[in-house]
């Protein structure tokens, strides 16, 4: 019962959120997991966050503008720009 109602209370925390943050919480929350996981310690779940929540944060901030796309160049470096309608 208290799993429920957590993550009832997570559900609806998240309903008022902005794609930006829904996209850091997630980045976040999956980065820490990954960290975790891949390290086995505090430390690297701890950057996993960090890097996960910015990650996450940037891609929710595309998705707030209307005609913005995010893409990579072939140098693997990330740019915001007008959606290519191919």
């Amino acid at each position: 019962m208290k799993k429920a109602i957590i993550l009832a209370f997570v559900g609806l925390t998240a309903a008022s959120c902005t794609q930006t943050e829904k996209g850091a919480g997630i980045g976040a929350v999956s980065g820490a997991i990954i960290g975790g996981a891949v390290t086995g310690n505090v430390r690297g779940a701890a950057v996993g966050a960090a890097i996960g929540g910015v990650s996450g944060a940037v891609i929710g901030r595309v998705s707030e503008q209307p005609g913005q796309c995010y893409y990579r160049d072939r140098y693997g470096r990330r740019y915001i720009d007008d959606c290519r309608g191919y």
